[in-house]
């Protein structure tokens, strides 16, 4: 693997210079601020940088992972041995038609949700509750407040690092579920446009400061975390069956369970990558113990957990 990425270094820097950069900490990129370094980092910045990237991927078989604002992952503690790519400011627009709402998939959702306020749109208010970049929150469908992404995508414009081009897909072919999709597994997500409807500025941002009121009452924003780490299993809620079976506050290392919120894993200073896979593990089994459930989790891995993973 660190021969590919020495390759692909080399092919990228042909096009993208100095931009691509080598052993870049992952940690600060993350909000855990847990991982090591990427063995190789890029913010593509426009479809030319992302055809470097496919031609890249093909002549050395590179593994590639996109993140965006580093919420929901985990990076491992060695960090990740193929390139990481993070959409930069060319990826970073808005554009109205109507009620069609356009953006790049490096907005931050919840900046998206300031936009249709300005433009007195509704139906992306819980977005405000969602600390990620429009590309992540479309690929996992992410969601808050009984509401997700999939009630108002349009359509989601990807990069295929298989086929080197950009290509369109209708939201009813996303196969949108519960925090997934199917948008392709190598299906970069450039843009993605959202039908919203005419509403009340008033109301609009009552919705909104009723969502941001919520999450700081809720959940442990002044400490390091990745946001929910499972899945709600069908009918139920992670964060209850995490409390009721006794594992709210439970430690491993620097990580430990909020006691704000039983579903957020908290990581104090010198917290490492395997003291919360680890506790992941303690509270899956613990969970399936008292209730037969088995967690899944929301929290994406990068990089080598099987010496962690049991």
């Amino acid at each position: 693997m660190r021969e590919a990425a020495e390759r692909a270094g080399a092919i990228l820097r042909y096009s993208c210079g100095e931009r691509v950069r080598v052993g870049l900490s992952m940690a600060p990129l993350t909000t855990f601020r847990i991982g090591g370094p990427a063995a190789l980092f890029l913010e593509p910045e426009s479809l030319e940088d992302l055809a470097a990237v496919a031609r890249a991927v093909r002549e050395t078989g590179v593994e590639v992972v996109v993140i965006g604002r580093g919420s929901n992952l985990l990076v491992a503690d060695a960090g990740f041995p193929g390139l990481v790519l993070r959409l930069g400011k060319g990826f970073r627009w808005t554009a109205r038609d109507g009620m069609l709402l356009s953006a790049g998939a490096a907005m931050g959702v919840p900046a998206l949700a300031g936009v249709a306020f300005a433009h007195g749109l509704a139906g992306l208010e819980f977005g405000v509750a969602i600390p990620a970049s429009l590309g992540g929150a479309v690929k996992m469908n992410a969601g808050a407040h009984g509401h997700d992404l999939a009630e108002i995508v349009h359509e989601v414009h990807v990069f295929s690092l298989s086929r080197g081009t950009p290509a369109s897909v209708p939201a009813s072919d996303a196969g949108f579920e519960y925090r997934r999709s199917d948008l392709p597994e190598d299906g970069i997500v450039v843009s993605a446009s959202m039908t919203l409807d005419e509403g009340d500025r008033d109301e609009i941002r009552a919705l909104m400061d009723e969502a941001r009121e919520w999450r700081r009452a809720t959940q442990p924003l002044a400490e390091p975390n990745c946001g929910s780490v499972f899945k709600n299993p069908p009918g139920d809620h992670a964060a209850r069956l995490v409390d009721a079976a006794g594992a709210k506050g439970l430690s491993v290392g620097g990580a430990s369970v909020s006691e704000k919120h039983a579903n957020f894993i908290v990581a104090q200073e010198g917290a490492r990558a395997t003291d919360v896979i680890e506790l992941i593990h303690r509270v899956q089994e613990g969970v399936a113990d008292v209730f037969g459930v088995r967690l899944e989790m929301e929290v994406h891995l990068v990089g080598d957990f099987d010496s962690a993973t049991r």
